[in-house]
């Protein structure tokens, strides 16, 4: 995509998310959609709303509708998606027919995605995105829209990552910065956190679901993530079916038979116990410290509370 017509896409997304209404209700093609024609985006990588913040704005929606336009562009039949996935999510629920949209024509995978991940980026910080969130982040901005040169050493980076080697010509900068470093530093990352990163999204969409979770550590993410999507598969259905939380001992073994791998090698390599609760007893010296006078409520509110800091670090730190 040329510079001059990316600056026309981000222009408009930040001329559409500063809310000026003057400007996107004048000749900017703003028309009313029917909410039943508007699809979601085919590769869209965010989390929708849900539970309380999403109850919010289906009531906002009913009192007030949908105040700014979402952006869509036009299908052989309908309209994707492009800018407003949770207001348009809103609106259906809030039994709303119609809303306001920019339509657009003619992009570009690469300028559609500019709308997706830009967008969504004014209104986020990337440091509040989940993991895979970053990661499709990551990707679509340096992987569709760098240029090859600059792609090379991120390639190279997964290549290392999988024990692979790849043949890159270079030319006279080797003595820039990264790529990866590059990135980090904008997005105050390391480079090697861009790498597995970028990796991530070589997960299946469940898996990724688990690690936004916490429910897969991303060092276990990370190699399942070296298998292609036919074993991943394999491999999550026999975890849900078993209860079986994977260790990274049972990953390293699961791919090393990459390529001809079973189920009966993925149920042998996964055999253990199902995984039983357990109650964690706070000693009475903490009790004593933290909580004394506190009834059981209040307790349950700052453990968790601090749980949730202490986590948010830690996939901070991914």
């Amino acid at each position: 995509m040329k510079a001059n017509s990316k600056r026309k896409v981000f222009g408009d997304a930040v001329d559409l998310l500063m809310g000026d209404m003057e400007e996107v209700t004048m000749p900017r093609g703003v028309q009313m959609v029917p909410v039943k024609n508007i699809q979601p985006f085919h590769d869209h990588p965010f989390h929708m709303y849900e539970g309380e913040r999403l109850e919010d704005m289906i009531a906002s929606v009913k009192e007030h509708g949908v105040l700014n336009p979402v952006i869509v562009q036009k299908l052989d039949t309908g309209y994707e998606m492009l800018s407003g996935h949770n207001r348009w999510n809103a609106a259906k629920l809030a039994g709303i027919k119609e809303i306001p949209a920019i339509v657009k024509t003619g992009l570009s995978e690469e300028e559609a995605y500019v709308y997706v991940i830009e967008t969504n980026l004014m209104q986020r910080s990337f440091s509040d995105l989940a993991i895979s969130e970053k990661a499709a982040v990551l990707k679509a901005r340096y992987e569709k829209e760098a240029c090859q040169g600059k792609r090379n050493d991120i390639l190279e980076e997964i290549a290392r990552l999988e024990g692979k080697e790849i043949s890159i010509t270079r030319g006279h900068d080797d003595h820039r910065l990264k790529t990866r470093d590059m990135i980090g530093k904008e997005y105050e990352l390391s480079g090697s956190s861009v790498g597995r990163l970028l990796k991530l999204n070589d997960l299946i969409k469940p898996f990724k679901d688990m690690v936004d979770r916490g429910a897969l550590y991303t060092k276990v993410a990370l190699q399942l993530a070296f298998l292609p999507e036919n074993e991943q598969t394999m491999v999550y259905e026999i975890m849900r079916e078993k209860k079986t939380k994977i260790t990274i001992e049972m990953v390293m073994k699961i791919r090393s038979h990459s390529g001809a791998l079973t189920e009966a090698m993925v149920k042998r390599y996964l055999s253990t116990e199902p995984i039983k609760k357990k109650c964690y007893k706070v000693p009475s010296r903490i009790v004593e410290k933290y909580f004394e006078g506190m009834d059981p409520n209040q307790v349950d509110a700052i453990v968790e509370q601090a749980l949730e800091a202490w986590f948010s670090k830690e996939a901070a730190n991914v």
